[in-house]
Order: C-alpha cells, then sequence, then structure tokens
C-alpha cells in the first residue's frame, strides 16, 4: 500500500529479532505523538511495516522506541533498529 517497507527489529544479547506485530500494532492504533505524519504506518506482520514517503525514520525509530518502552515491550539493554527493506538487500554503493 505504501512506497517504502521496513523491517522493525530490536536487538537484545546481540541477538536480532523482529518486533511482534502485536507492538507494531499498538504503536501505530495510538495516536501518542499527535504528529499526523506517522498515519501513514502500516504493519503487515512480524518485523515488518509499510511506510508513506513523508514518513522521517530517525522521528519514526525515536517515536516507537518511546512507545515500545513507556509499553515495557523492549526490554531494556535491547536497541531498535529500523532497516529500509531496499537498503538492506541491496548491494549497490552510495556514493
Amino acid at each position: 500500500m505504501f512506497a517504502r517497507k521496513i523491517r522493525v527489529e530490536y536487538v537484545e544479547n546481540g541477538r536480532h529479532h523482529p518486533c511482534p506485530l502485536k507492538w507494531l500494532d499498538s504503536f501505530s492504533m495510538r495516536n501518542f505523538t499527535n504528529a499526523s505524519v506517522f498515519d501513514e504506518t502500516l504493519p503487515v506482520a512480524d518485523g515488518l511495516m509499510e511506510i508513506g514517503t513523508r514518513v522521517p525514520l530517525a522521528e519514526l525509530k525515536s517515536a516507537m522506541e518511546d512507545w515500545f518502552r513507556r509499553k515495557s515491550y523492549l526490554p531494556k539493554a535491547a536497541e531498535l533498529l529500523l532497516l529500509a527493506e531496499a537498503n538492506r538487500n541491496s548491494t549497490a554503493k552510495s556514493g
């Protein structure tokens, strides 16, 4: 539906885990930020979201991390990662 596909993972003890769909749904359904830009987020599966082109990844990561920690989903020592599918699977160099 949206132009960009991203992976949403967390790293705990050096291991990558997809964020459960429950977490992603919770974030997407709750407009706690009052930022309409996050309306363009659609969870599709564990660790996968589709997002609109005007959704800034850095702000999305920060808002998601804040929400996941408030809900006690994200373990304290864990790190949240947002990875654009095209960048993750691409072998092209940026220049």
